[in-house]
């Protein structure tokens, strides 16, 4: 933890606000180094080796992250610390489904229960594991910042698969928000 204060230090920083999230996209502080915090593949937040069992400070800390280029960072007006984030920073967890055909809406909701509508703001996006062939479903949260989609999650979406044509190859995929999102190639 080079230079960077602790967990409470950013805490205490961060301006109180009504309503929305934090402008983490207005605020250039310098980098401070890094600090022992880790966000695991299934959305657990560590401190210093340990899972944050609060969840309100988890959520917390989840409105001030910022994602530039490949690297994490916890912002504040006047701190900049580096963070390790094993896959994603959130993990969608739920699955809300209305209407349907072309109407469809598909609502997800975090680990950090923020809500997020698929559609053209927050398109998803299907990662197939060349060694696995194994899938890695994510849907864009916020700026820069995605959520992957938990695996139970991820069967609702197989289940409300369709087939369309995409440039002449047959695709599985779903609908939301009056887009089509492919999963992958239609086995059959």
């Amino acid at each position: 933890m080079s230079g960077a204060g602790n967990a409470n230090d950013l805490l205490a920083q961060i301006p109180k606000s009504e309503k929305g999230l934090p402008p983490v996209h207005l605020w250039n502080p310098a980098f401070c180094g890094d600090i022992d915090m880790r966000i695991a593949r299934d959305g657990t937040w560590y401190y210093l080796g340990t899972p944050i069992g609060r969840k309100p400070m988890v959520k917390l800390f989840s409105t001030i992250i910022r994602r530039d280029g490949d690297d994490y960072f916890l912002i504040t007006p006047v701190e900049k610390v580096g963070i390790k984030v094993d896959d994603a920073p959130f993990v969608a967890v739920s699955l809300q489904v209305e209407g349907e055909g072309e109407g469809q809406r598909l609502r997800f909701t975090t680990n950090v229960d923020e809500e997020v509508e698929v559609g053209g703001e927050h398109p998803m996006r299907f990662v197939i594991d060349p060694q696995t062939q194994e899938p890695s479903p994510y849907v864009h949260v916020r700026t820069n910042l995605e959520a992957l989609i938990h695996r139970n999650v991820f069967y609702q979406l197989v289940e409300l698969a369709e087939v369309r044509e995409i440039d002449g190859q047959h695709w599985l995929g779903v609908r939301s928000g009056g887009e089509f999102f492919p999963i992958s190639l239609d086995p059959a």
